[in-house]
């Protein structure tokens, strides 16, 4: 019975390392790897900026009369937007102009007084003292009405201040403030943008900046900056944005506190579709030669590493590979760790183990 038993066991044991050593009868579909060049982003998020933005506060306080625009409108330069009812301001030019009669009333009674005493002076009739004292009053009078007149002038300019007009060309934003809102030079009245251009604003880290000059053309920073590829840029809403952009300008210093230098790219804006304020990402396109180019569902992830599964004769091998994703989401460049030549396993790694032998199918 024993000797049986042993028998048994020893068969089962056979069956199972058999099964083990042989492939399933399910095939896996594989590549063999060849060089190429592909085409890496670096993607990075941005905040949209019109060439220009003005903010419009009024020049006087009070309250506000009529609004003469929309929000989103177009205007142009000089273009009236808010009417301010300013009685400070009518005051002050009422009390300009009542100062600037008075002063000319002085005026001509000095001219008045000197005319008269002169002839008298001339005959020794008066004192050639008082003659001086009544044309110093005229020089007097002629200057209070020089400092009235200039204290009209700047009342009317500050009553013409009351109609508030567009400083730039360019597109209304918000008007959180309407007719009978009391306002004063504080209060910022709406934000106009003129968006022909659009700038995005980005940072990239210092290692990340200098890895990308390594890969310019160029030996000054300018020279450098006229090769970098134009940009792409997609909206929040996962737009991309037909025109192509340029990286125009980059800040001088790098961030203390963050380690990062700022850019600036420029998009043509002549349909308006961006707008100020607006954010998206920008990618900036960067060519690699030859390299391997992968699908990324023949890897997976294991304990931070990329790994996938190579086909040595007839066996899986597992290798750990370094790898920067493509732009189209699906596809991996792998830039170490494979070989001119390999076999990778394209599909069904969910099932395989390292050391696995398998059949080898098509792509």
């Amino acid at each position: 019975m024993i000797a049986g038993v042993s028998v048994l066991l020893l068969f089962s044991c056979s069956d199972r390392k058999g099964g083990q050593d042989q492939s399933s009868g399910k095939e896996y579909p594989v590549m063999v790897v060849e060089r190429q060049d592909a085409e890496l982003q670096s993607v990075y998020p941005v905040l949209l900026r019109g060439q220009e933005d003005a903010e419009i506060k009024p020049r006087v306080s009070g309250y506000i009369d009529k609004v003469y625009i929309d929000e989103g409108a177009v205007v142009k330069k000089g273009q009236a937007l808010f009417s301010i009812n300013s009685p400070t301001s009518a005051h002050d030019l009422a009390s300009a102009r009542a100062a600037l009669e008075t002063a000319e009333a002085n005026l001509n009674t000095a001219r008045l007084d000197v005319e008269r005493i002169r002839p008298l002076a001339e005959k020794n009739i008066v004192s050639g003292v008082q003659l001086e004292t009544y044309e110093n009053a005229h020089k007097a009078a002629q200057a209070s009405k020089a400092e009235a007149e200039a204290a009209l002038r700047a009342a009317q300019a500050t009553t013409s201040w009351t109609t508030v007009s567009s400083p730039i060309d360019g597109v209304i934003g918000s008007i959180p403030y309407r007719s009978g809102n009391m306002v004063t030079s504080a209060t910022t009245l709406t934000t106009i943008s003129n968006i022909e251009t659009v700038y995005a604003y980005f940072s990239i880290n210092e290692k990340a900046f200098s890895a990308l000059l390594a890969t310019l053309e160029g030996n000054s920073l300018a020279e450098k900056i006229g090769h970098i590829p134009e940009v792409t840029l997609t909206l929040a809403d996962g737009t991309v944005y037909p025109e192509r952009g340029k990286v125009s300008t980059i800040s001088g210093i790098v961030n203390p506190g963050t380690g990062s230098v700022n850019l600036r790219a420029a998009f043509p804006n002549r349909q308006g579709m961006l707008r100020s304020g607006a954010s998206g990402k920008i990618a900036i396109p960067r060519k690699v030669e030859d390299v391997f180019v992968i699908p990324q569902k023949s890897t997976f992830a294991q304990q931070n590493k990329v790994v996938l599964y190579k086909v040595a004769n007839d066996s899986t091998v597992q290798a750990i590979v370094e790898v920067e994703p493509l732009s189209d989401g699906k596809r991996y460049v792998v830039t170490a760790g494979l070989e001119e030549g390999d076999t990778i396993v394209l599909d069904g790694i969910a099932t395989l183990r390292n050391g696995q032998k398998i059949k080898v199918g098509e792509e």
